[in-house]
């Protein structure tokens, strides 16, 4: 990656966001590294940018690029920033994840539609604060039109062993440790589907920034309510392995669908402009807010208070 050029002279449009087990998109061509400094900070790794059909896709790995930060650690508001920065306006998000239900097995993927938030509070969530004020809605975390397009793309490889389960609810926990038995039942007795450490903030970050999101899961065990063996991580690693074929082909699957329509108003995220207008310029009246608060968020939106 070091040999790449670090600038790209196109906006960018799609983005993924790798998980553990995607460390990398098949069929792709590097063209370029970008690692824009964000008002919070370096992206968790240099952000690549690669080509396929002529359609450029950002790539950036959520731990770093030796899986290097831990779930409370990752810089999500300079993940999402810097993308936004680029012209991402559509992020495909990848994670394993914890089974809670029997129907949901191990390598089964799992398009979610609801997010319970059992993390601490000790990472940054909001690009709003610090002498700026905004409440941004987030009744339905994921998007239901990139969710379609993730659906139709499974369905067509459901030949090719590719099982999806569509809607669900994923538990977010702190981590990084595993859940204890009795936490799994609670999430279980909660209706939760599925269980992850990096949905949030990262969902809640990237509605703020006005940008369409959808996380692809995939079930790498049935956490510890399932059976008296403790969830590991060579557990999860072997389903990992075992399947990354098929997270990659489901993948591409649906970047490629997405590319076909990359000006269009799903993928520019046409239905979410304005939603953080709303959320802040009602809020902290112009006398109030911290010029250095606004500087923050015009990075985002160039000229965002213009108006």
């Amino acid at each position: 990656m070091g040999s790449l050029p670090d600038h790209f002279d196109r906006p960018v449009h799609i983005a993924v966001i790798g998980g553990t087990g995607l460390g990398k998109i098949e069929g792709y061509t590097p063209v370029a590294a970008l690692n824009p400094l964000t008002p919070w900070g370096y992206a968790s790794a240099p952000i690549q940018i690669l080509e396929h059909n002529g359609v450029p896709i950002a790539f950036l790995a959520r731990h770093g690029l030796h899986h290097q930060f831990a779930p409370h650690e990752i810089p999500v508001r300079a993940n999402i920033a810097a993308l936004r920065h680029i012209g991402v306006r559509t992020i495909i998000a990848f994670s394993a994840v914890g089974s809670l239900l029997e129907e949901i097995r191990p390598m089964d993927f799992v398009v979610p539609d609801q997010v319970i938030d059992r993390t601490k509070g000790i990472r940054p969530f909001t690009f709003f604060e610090g002498g700026l004020v905004g409440h941004v809605g987030f009744a339905d975390p994921f998007d239901r039109g990139a969710a379609a397009v993730v659906r139709r793309c499974a369905a067509a490889l459901s030949g090719e062993g590719v099982t999806l389960h569509s809607g669900g609810t994923v538990v977010c926990m702190e981590g990084p440790q595993f859940s204890t038995r009795a936490e799994s039942n609670m999430y279980r007795a909660w209706g939760g589907s599925v269980i992850n450490m990096s949905a949030l903030p990262e969902a809640k970050l990237a509605r703020e920034a006005e940008l369409t999101y959808q996380m692809i899961c995939m079930a790498t065990d049935y956490d510890c309510w399932h059976t008296t063996d403790d969830v590991d991580v060579g557990m999860v690693m072997k389903y990992m392995e075992a399947n990354s074929v098929n997270a990659k082909r489901l993948v591409g699957a649906v970047l490629d669908e997405l590319s076909k329509h990359e000006h269009s108003d799903l993928v520019l995220a046409k239905h979410w402009e304005g939603s953080s207008a709303m959320g802040v310029k009602y809020c902290t009246k112009p006398e109030g807010r911290d010029p250095e608060a606004v500087k923050r968020v015009e990075y985002l939106f160039p000229g965002f208070f213009d108006n």
